[in-house]
């Protein structure tokens, strides 16, 4: 008899690097038609496992699929996957710890230059012709400001290297978590009121979760400097966003760089939308060649592992392994 078809479904696309890892081990990948946890649900079918981005994998499409053996989460974090769920099944979930750091952390010193400097804004005076612009657009620099990291983990860590080797910047840290031998040259905030009120620039790098849900509300955003840029290439529900636009509207901080949305992509009329001096990303900072490469061909690794019995170096959760679905 043949062997049966084995079915990885790709809920949302992945750099063909990773196919072909799952192609090599005999896995069959499969596009979903879209990517909203319906569709997920009504297309699943008896593929073993599945490979999610930012959309995630919910309860819903769990129970749709009764052969599905691994998640792999094509990224850090996993807060639109119920892991709870799948670890009651015997679902292991893989992620991507490291894969996408120097990606991201990047794409955050990006966002305060692109901010700092009004890039975008100065661009389009350009392309009008209008080099009246700079007497009236005021900009600031980086060297030696004083950069906020909320949550030191290792994009947060990156970052802040950077930041410092590039513009001797001094770093100032709220992260509960992280150890003392991690802070390196780095200054502890031992609150966030007290990074907010300190900080020139203030970067969330942090993972959603009950506790860090609406962390920068409205009363913490009013904390910061008039001079002040905020940028979160995190989670989008991390931040008040109403709150943000309207803050930057009245002028209260310099500017934004936000690359994450609490609903992706924002709805028509989102306030960040149409705020001034704030740069707007499609949650893309995992997002270069060199990142998606690393990120497709790890997490299709560790799903090709799991399928043969082999433990992943990544497991969101551990306690699924002992009782697995085989």
């Amino acid at each position: 008899m043949p062997a049966p078809l084995l079915e990885c479904l790709i809920v949302q696309p992945i750099h063909e690097a990773g196919l072909r890892v799952l192609r090599e081990a005999g896995i069959t990948p499969r596009l979903a038609s879209a990517f909203d946890m319906p569709t997920v649900a009504a297309e699943v079918g008896d593929a073993v496992a599945a490979i999610t981005r930012n959309a995630g994998f919910n309860r819903a499409a769990l129970e749709a699929a009764p052969k599905l053996r691994v998640i792999g989460n094509h990224g850090i974090g996993t807060d639109p996957v119920d892991v709870a769920y799948a670890t009651e099944l015997g679902v292991p979930v893989v992620n991507n710890p490291t894969a996408n750091v120097i990606s991201v952390a990047e794409h955050a010193i990006g966002l305060m230059l692109a901010v700092a400097r009004r890039m975008f804004s100065a661009d389009q005076a350009t392309r009008a012709r209008d080099f009246r612009w700079k007497f009236s657009n005021p900009q600031i620099e980086l060297t030696g400001k004083t950069l906020g990291i909320i949550g030191y983990g290792t994009i947060g860590r990156e970052t802040a290297r950077m930041a410092a080797a590039a513009f001797g910047m001094r770093v100032l840290v709220y992260s509960p978590n992280a150890p003392d031998s991690a802070l390196g040259n780095a200054t502890r905030a031992t609150t966030v009121e007290e990074l907010l009120r300190a900080s020139d620039v203030v970067s969330l790098h942090v993972k959603l979760s009950p506790e860090t849900r609406n962390l920068l509300s409205a009363e913490r955003l009013a904390l910061l400097k008039p001079s002040a840029i905020l940028i979160n290439t995190a989670r989008g529900a991390a931040v008040d966003e109403a709150a943000l636009a309207e803050i930057l509207r009245a002028g209260k901080i310099f500017g934004a760089g936000i690359d994450v949305f609490s609903t992706e992509p924002p709805p028509e009329g989102h306030p960040l939308l149409g705020a001034p001096n704030c740069v707007l990303a499609p949650h893309v900072g995992g997002s270069t060649e060199e990142a998606l490469v690393r990120t497709a061909t790890e997490c299709a690794q560790q799903v090709v592992d799991v399928l043969a019995g082999r433990r992943p170096p990544n497991i969101v959760n551990p306690a699924s392994w002992t009782h697995r679905r085989t």
